[in-house]
Order: C-alpha cells, then sequence, then structure tokens
C-alpha cells in the first residue's frame, strides 16, 4: 500500500470502528457507580470502600498505559489491545465469585485496570497515525466508545440483567460481551505505512492545531515545561470529572431523584454527553486549537459543578448539569491525546501519552476519594462538589500557563 494510495481510505475508516469496539467494552469502568449500591447491601460496606474499587482500578490503569504504550510503539497495536481485552474481560468475570474487598480489589481493581491499561494503549496512537489531517476528531471518534459504554452497559447492568439474575451472572454475562467486542476489535487495530499521509493531503504548518515535525522521545518530553501544565491541568481537571464519575447513581438517590430508572438515566445523559466531548470538542480542536479547547472546557467544568449540586434534585437540571459535566471530562480524554502527538510526534505517541496520562490516574485516586470520604464525613455531597470546582479552577490556571514546546534544535 503507497503512503498515498487512495484505497488507504476505507482502511483508515475500520481502525476506528476497531478502536470504538475496543472502548465500547473498555468503557464499562465508568458504569461502576451501578454495582455500588447492590455490593453495599449484599455486603455491609461503606461508601469511600466501594470507591476504593474504582480508585484502583483507574490507578493500574494509568501506571498500565505506560509500559502497554512503550510496548505499542515497538509490538505494534494488536497483541497489546488484545491483552487487555482477554484481561479485561477476565476481571469481569472473576467478579461474579466476590466474597471480600480484598478480591475484588485484585478482580476488578488490578485485574480490570491491567486491561484497560493494555487495552486503551493503542486506539489513540492508531487515530493519530492514521488521521494526521483530522486527528482530534478521529482520535475523538475512537475514544468516544469509552465514554459511550457505560450509557449501553450501566442501563443494561442496573435495570435488566442485576433484577433479573443477580450481581454474580450479571458479571459473568459482561465478561462474556466484552471479549467478543474487544477480540473483534483488535484485529481491526494496525498502523498504517511508514510515512503514510491520506491522499491528495500535505500538511499545513499555519493550522491551529499543526503537528510538530521533531519526534520527542520520552525524556525530551520530560524535559518541556508543557508537560507539567498540562499534566497538573489533565490530574485537577478529571478529578472534578471522575468525582461525579464514581458516584452518580448514589448521589441521583441521595438527593431524591425517585426510582432506579430515573437515576440510571442520568449515567446515560452522561455517557452521552462524555462521548459527545470526545468527538465534538476533538472536532473543534481541528480548527480553533487544542489548548483553547481545554481551557474552555475545565473553565466551564469549574462553574457546573456547584451548578450540579445545587440543581440536581430536580431531574431535568439534573440531566443538563451531568451532560455538561461529563463533555467537559470527555474532551480532556480526547483533546490531551491529540494534543501529545501534535505536541511531540506520533512515533513514540503510545509512551508519550502514557507518561501524561498518569495524571489521570491521579485524578482516580482524588476524584473517587473526595466523592466517598466526604459523603461519609458530612452524609451529603456539598463539600465534593465544591472541592472539585476549586480544582477545575487550578487545573484552568495551569492550562493557561502551558504553551506549544518547541523542538530541540529551535531551543537551541
Amino acid at each position: 500500500m503507497a503512503p498515498t494510495d487512495p484505497s488507504a481510505t476505507i482502511n483508515r475508516w475500520w481502525r476506528v470502528a476497531g478502536g470504538l469496539s475496543m472502548n465500547l467494552a473498555l468503557g464499562s469502568l465508568y458504569a461502576w457507580s451501578v454495582f455500588v449500591a447492590p455490593l453495599e447491601k449484599q455486603f455491609g460496606w461503606k461508601r469511600a470502600d466501594t470507591s476504593m474499587v474504582f480508585t484502583i482500578a483507574v490507578v493500574v490503569f494509568a501506571l498500565t498505559f505506560i509500559v502497554a504504550g512503550r510496548l505499542q510503539d515497538k509490538l505494534g497495536p494488536f497483541w497489546i489491545s488484545l491483552t487487555g481485552g482477554v484481561l479485561v474481560s477476565l476481571g469481569f468475570f472473576l467478579c461474579a465469585y466476590t466474597t471480600s474487598l480484598t478480591y475484588l480489589f485484585v478482580c476488578f481493581g488490578v485485574i480490570g485496570g491491567l486491561g484497560n491499561g493494555f487495552g486503551y494503549a493503542t486506539p489513540i496512537p492508531v487515530m493519530a497515525k492514521w488521521f494526521p489531517d483530522r486527528r482530534g476528531l478521529a482520535v475523538g471518534l475512537a475514544v468516544a466508545g469509552y465514554g459511550g459504554g457505560s450509557a449501553i452497559f450501566g442501563p443494561l447492568a442496573n435495570l435488566t440483567l442485576i433484577p433479573a439474575y443477580g450481581l454474580a451472572t450479571t458479571f459473568q454475562i459482561l465478561g462474556v460481551i466484552f471479549l467478543v467486542m474487544t477480540v473483534f476489535g483488535a484485529f481491526l487495530l494496525k498502523n498504517p505505512p511508514a510515512g503514510y499521509r491520506p491522499a491528495g493531503w500535505t500538511p499545513a504548518p499555519a493550522a491551529k492545531a499543526a503537528a510538530t515535525t521533531y519526534e520527542f522521545a520520552p525524556g525530551e518530553v520530560l524535559g518541556t515545561s508543557a508537560f507539567y501544565f498540562m499534566w497538573i491541568a489533565y490530574a485537577l481537571g478529571c478529578s472534578a470529572g471522575l468525582m461525579v464519575i464514581s458516584q452518580l447513581i448514589p448521589f441521583a438517590k441521595s438527593v431524591g431523584i425517585p426510582g432506579a430508572a430515573l437515576a440510571t438515566l442520568g449515567l446515560v445523559v452522561g455517557a452521552a454527553g462524555n462521548a459527545s466531548g470526545r468527538i465534538l470538542s476533538g472536532w473543534m480542536s481541528d480548527a480553533v486549537g487544542r489548548l483553547n479547547v481545554l481551557r474552555l472546557m475545565i473553565a466551564i467544568s469549574a462553574v457546573a459543578m456547584p451548578i450540579l449540586y445545587l440543581t440536581g434534585s430536580g431531574v431535568a437540571m439534573l440531566y443538563i448539569a451531568v451532560f455538561v459535566v461529563y463533555w467537559c471530562y470527555g474532551t480532556q480524554l480526547s483533546v490531551n491525546a491529540s494534543t501529545t502527538s501534535d505536541f511531540w510526534g506520533t512515533k513514540n505517541a503510545g509512551i508519550n501519552y502514557g507518561l501524561l496520562f498518569t495524571a489521570w490516574g491521579v485524578a482516580g485516586i482524588i476524584g473517587p476519594r473526595i466523592g466517598g470520604k466526604l459523603f461519609d464525613k458530612y452524609h451529603n455531597y456539598k463539600a465534593a462538589f465544591y472541592t472539585a470546582a476549586v480544582l477545575a479552577v487550578v487545573a484552568l490556571l495551569a492550562e493557561l500557563a502551558a504553551r506549544r514546546p518547541k523542538a530541540p534544535e529551535a531551543r537551541a
């Protein structure tokens, strides 16, 4: 296949389909809140205990992403994504035999986190290489599945599978479904030929989202100030979103949203916002610049957090505010990934984004712990939402300080 062969067009959209299939299954992580109440009822655990399961999964996910990203850069995406699919499916299946928190920490937190790290490490670099012309949109489409997976599997578990078959069988059914989806996705995720460019496309250096022509090594990335400002913004900006994601169903019930169906619909609305933010903000960033979009969405998130708490007892306002918060959160997962390839190149995109992605792992500690600990202390979510808003403001300041890095020869 020639680098500019027009027949490559259909191939690159197949890669998007592979990324979507993979991430729809992996995105079940965001449906964690539907398992919180059944687990607490069955085992008598506290909110902080169940929040820790989600936290462990996120931290393991983020740390694994670095290793998986490096392996993806060297070995290609197939075996890495296949490993991820098998692990996340196994983790869910084994959760059926949960008898203790430690067991759940291992199965959902460690095994599931490992699976997410390996599975999520491949679609982003693959999209960045196939779509240099529309990187923000393509990455957004591929990772939208991660944001949208909870819209499918959250209601399926909460409204159909758990009531009909119980918690244990639900974990088993989901494990089998995820295995099929991730194996299918893994077979579609392939890198383009070296030097690939879409037919008729030439780089436009003047574009706001123009990519670097220098391939930064990981050590060089760590030598740029942009990395640290973006890392702080990523960590604190996502902490707000992850606090809501990990506590959404319990929060909806705590403010009197009547019925499991209405509360679960909030999860669907949030997932729609998450997926929309990843796609449409990615598309916007191609036109107006990555950092501009990140700054705008973090600013909106800072305002939306207290609004969600103050108006969340009304069903309509709950849905609107949740959609906005999830949109802002999804934007960060999509646009930060595209920014990494733009700023530091695609050759080492796997590990370079893995380094930045550790910020998301830190957010996975901060966000759920804010929700769980402060709820247990005050028996409401007011302090959690206002704390998340403050973190978003600090994230905005860090994002405002970030600038496109210069290549080493340009800095000399």
